[in-house]
């Protein structure tokens, strides 16, 4: 038989066995196939991957419980193996728009043709190219699929990155430290993982590394294994950018690369890097592009009308055929 280790850091641990752990004796008469050792903040499941998997899984809503709540009830032992069934029957009924559950316990989905599609490329391919409009729902399926991955021991850490590119304001004059001055450009990344993770568990993965934010630059030199990592705002990336970062890929990772070809912010003297991604990638056993559009866009429905408005009126100096990926400057 096979175990998984996993942590309850940040949490007491009488708040998940309950007192005289009368809660972890409950636990282990839900989970008859597989034995539960707990020591502290650490718990040891043996028995096969299935089962492991939805006791883990278990366990995350239990947290979830925790932190929206504040406690765990008996009842709420019995109400997240039901939900857990629940989960695992939609599945079977082939019901694939589930990615994962979120915070609050609400359910993270992929919503539209191309979204579903993200989640079939990344099924089968270990490179993705996720390029569309402003709500299309890129990035954060992007991350959802990390997140999912993460829970499922698939691999070992998230890594996520943006260039740092100002869009008509000036990072000099920003107050505060680096961090400070860098947050602001990352904040969309924090947003999705706030809906996923509950926010403890967060705090201890961004602590111990399991999951990073950084800026695109402190990239450079590594390697990344066992990881998935994902490329946001890729069209503020310079070509030597983009490839430094699809050259970091490790063994046993997937990479995503996000963007919005309609959006660029670099400077006019320099070329977006995913503007020529495709025309030199394309063909590459393993690597996939999916192309979302408008009718992807999730935010308000005014966002939908605006970004028709936009493409519109492209400026006559500088065309962008959007469906095959060329920048055109007359």
């Amino acid at each position: 038989m096979e175990e998984s280790i996993f942590s309850l850091s940040n949490y007491e641990p009488i708040e998940i066995y309950g007192p005289n752990d009368a809660y972890l004796k409950k636990m282990k008469d839900l989970f008859p196939k597989i034995k539960i050792i707990a020591r502290g903040e650490l718990i040891k499941v043996i028995g096969a991957e299935g089962d492991r998997l939805a006791f883990e899984q278990y366990i995350d809503m239990l947290l979830l419980q925790l932190d929206t709540v504040g406690k765990i009830t008996e009842q709420d032992l019995l109400d997240c193996v039901n939900r857990g069934k629940e989960e695992k029957l939609s599945d079977s009924a082939g019901n694939g728009d589930l990615i994962l559950y979120g915070h609050n316990g609400n359910m993270i989905t992929a919503r539209t043709p191309n979204q579903r599609e993200m989640v079939k490329a990344m099924d089968a391919n270990d490179l993705l190219f996720a390029i569309g409009p402003a709500g299309s729902g890129k990035t954060f399926t992007a991350v959802a699929l990390a997140v999912r991955a993460l829970k499922n021991k698939e691999i070992r850490r998230i890594i996520l990155t943006r260039p740092a590119v100002e869009a008509g304001e000036n990072l000099g004059f920003l107050p505060g430290d680096l961090k400070d001055k860098l947050d602001p450009y990352l904040r969309p990344l924090y947003d999705a993982l706030n809906e996923m993770i509950p926010s403890q568990k967060l705090k201890a993965y961004m602590e111990d590394g399991t999951i990073e934010i950084a800026p695109l630059a402190f990239m450079r030199g590594r390697t990344l294994n066992h990881a998935y990592a994902i490329l946001d705002e890729a069209q503020n990336a310079t070509d030597k950018q983009l490839k430094m970062f699809l050259t970091r890929m490790g063994e046993f990772s997937k990479f995503i690369i996000t963007g919005d070809v309609t959006q660029i912010d670099l400077p006019k003297k320099s070329n977006s890097g995913l503007l020529n991604a495709r025309r030199i990638l394309d063909g590459i056993n393993g690597i996939s592009f999916v192309q979302l559009d408008e009718k992807d866009i999730i935010r308000h429905k005014l966002v939908t009308k605006i970004v028709r408005a936009y493409e519109k009126h492209e400026s006559d100096e500088e065309r962008i055929d959007y469906g095959q990926y060329n920048y055109i400057k007359l």
